[in-house]
Formats: C-alpha cells, sequence, structure tokens
C-alpha cells in the first residue's frame, strides 16, 4: 500500500512554545502553504483519506479536495501535557530535563513519551494494514509523518527528528 503523508501548514504560535494536543491556529500563509501542498499530491487520486481531528490537519484536508477525510485520533500530534501551550524556556517541571535526556521512552506531565505516540500511530497503520487500499493519503503531525516512517522501515526511530517533514510537506511510505 503506497500512503502519502501531508504535514499541516505552519502554525501562529510564538516560537519555542510546547504544543501538540491543542487545536492552535495556522499562520496567514495557510493558503499558500496549503496550494504547495495540494501541488505535491498532484493528480493523485486514493482509495481512502485519513486526517488528524485537529483542524490544523483537517483544514488542509479540506484545501486538497478532501472535506469529508476520515478522523482518527490516534493522528493527533503527541500529547505534551501539562505543558501544552507554554513556552520550553518556561516551564518550570523537573521532569522536563528527564524527557530533554530521554524523550524516547519519558513521558511528558500528564502527556505521553514518543514511544507513546509511535504506539498509537503503528497500531492505526496496523488498522489500516489490514484494508484493502492500494493508495491512501493522511494530514497529520511532524510526530505522526515521523512514526509512519519509523514503522514502515524508512528511519530508526532515535534518528526520527533528523527526518522531520516541513510544514505542508509531503513523504511517501509502502507498508
Amino acid at each position: 500500500m503506497e500512503i502519502y503523508l501531508a504535514r499541516h501548514t505552519s502554525v501562529d504560535v510564538p516560537r519555542g512554545t510546547c504544543y501538540g494536543f491543542t487545536d492552535v491556529p495556522l499562520r496567514a500563509t495557510f493558503r499558500r502553504e496549503a496550494t504547495a501542498t495540494r501541488l505535491r499530491l498532484g493528480n493523485l487520486t486514493f482509495d481512502h483519506v485519513y486526517t488528524s481531528p485537529l483542524s490544523r490537519a483537517a483544514k488542509l484536508a479540506t484545501f486538497c479536495g478532501y472535506p469529508a477525510a476520515e478522523r482518527d485520533e490516534r493522528l493527533k500530534e503527541m500529547n505534551m501535557g501539562d505543558w501544552e501551550m507554554q513556552r520550553f524556556d518556561d516551564i518550570i517541571d523537573e521532569r522536563l530535563q528527564l524527557w530533554y535526556d530521554d524523550f524516547l521512552n519519558q513521558p511528558t506531565t500528564g502527556g505521553e513519551s514518543f514511544r507513546d505516540l509511535y504506539a498509537r500511530v503503528a497500531a492505526f497503520l496496523d488498522d489500516l494494514n489490514r484494508k484493502d487500499y492500494r493508495r491512501v493519503a493522511i494530514f497529520a503531525h511532524g510526530g505522526v509523518l515521523i512514526c509512519a516512517q519509523v514503522y514502515a522501515g524508512a528511519i530508526p526511530l532515535e534518528d526520527g527528528f533528523k527526518h522531520l517533514t516541513s510544514y505542508g510537506g509531503v513523504v511517501k511510505i509502502n507498508i
């Protein structure tokens, strides 16, 4: 199965802000960025289209011609828990350094670790792999795109953030 994964366009939050599950607004450049994403997807046809339920991904799916894309909670970005919408530099939490030292395994306070996110995305892809689709599109988030690439064997988990897809970018995997 071919899977085209599109990352949402750039968000309108101050640089250095911790966000994941929070439904944040998009920048005023949305239309320009979304047009570039739509062009990256070209004239491909999809057997099914999925999106994260967060508006930054769902809005891109709609702009690209898929207003009825199936929303799936497992496609949300990593849950940053108590740190959501705080600037990283302003977070006062003894667990922050533990997370910096081992974000793969250490959950954010009240949230997830990166392995938790991976498990969620892998469960989605396991379910998807049981379907009889040849080509699928998914509109989601940077962390989700990394996890999907790890799942497909394209990149190692430990190096995931070296392969962070740019806002509005598209990556293709096969499962």
